[in-house]
């Protein structure tokens, strides 16, 4: 997604808890795009005190922030019950609470700016309770929808606008290791879909858009015992 936007010749600001990656990520993005500025910021979201202090620096550095992704996630998980309340603990307090403590820095600058544009990354999975070693997984990425869509209502009548994409399967280094799956796509163009979704500031979308906004009506309006053995 970087490389995309860089493309468009966005500044960016880059965050991870590691940053030897995002160091040469920049090195590369500035390379090819001389005219872009990339700052790279250690950032571990569950810290919740250090994300509003670099979203702080962050807007210090450039002069404004005009847009967040919140992105950052976990794929941990176990069946409800099984003794792996841990791992589900995890997932949750990653993907819910410190999306939550990511959503309230930003608006915070974008109230100041009195413009910007929040993205909220969901999933797929957060159309329906998701049965299996996805439940908390699912259940934290409906609550972040529902959480972009809670601002988007309290923003309405504002120049803040927010976006909450839903991708379906996509190859990242969090799914390298699952088997073929049916309807994944590759990294490169299953992000495209995912940043031109952005760039029209779409308030929802599937992403890539075919076959997903279907399937997602589809696992909105199907039983649940219909769901549950196709998902």
């Amino acid at each position: 997604m970087a490389r995309q936007f860089a493309a468009l010749g966005r500044n960016l600001v880059v965050t991870a808890r590691r940053t030897d990656r995002l160091e040469q990520l920049k090195a590369e993005l500035t390379g090819t795009y001389p005219g872009i500025e990339v700052l790279v910021k250690a950032l571990d979201v569950n810290d919740h005190d250090a994300v509003f202090k670099v979203f702080g620096e962050a807007r210090e550095e450039l002069g404004g922030i005009d847009r967040v992704i919140v992105n950052a996630g976990l794929g941990k998980g176990q069946p409800i019950g099984t003794g792996y309340f841990h791992a589900n603990k995890q997932t949750a307090e990653t993907n819910f609470v410190a999306a939550l403590a990511q959503c309230e820095a930003a608006v915070g600058i974008f109230r100041e700016q009195r413009a910007g544009h929040l993205v909220v990354i969901s999933s797929m999975s957060a159309m329906r309770g998701m049965r299996g070693n996805i439940t908390t997984y699912a259940a934290t990425k409906a609550g972040v929808a529902a959480l972009a869509e809670g601002i988007r209502s309290d923003l309405a009548r504002t120049r803040i606008k927010v976006s909450t994409i839903f991708p379906g399967y996509i190859r990242s280094e969090m799914n390298d290791k699952v088997a073929k799956t049916p309807l994944m796509v590759d990294t490169v163009p299953g992000v495209r879909s995912m940043v031109k979704a952005i760039e029209r500031e779409s308030a929802t979308a599937c992403a890539p858009s075919w076959p997903w906004t279907a399937i997602g009506f589809a696992m909105r309006n199907l039983p649940l015992s219909v769901v549950r053995r196709i998902a």
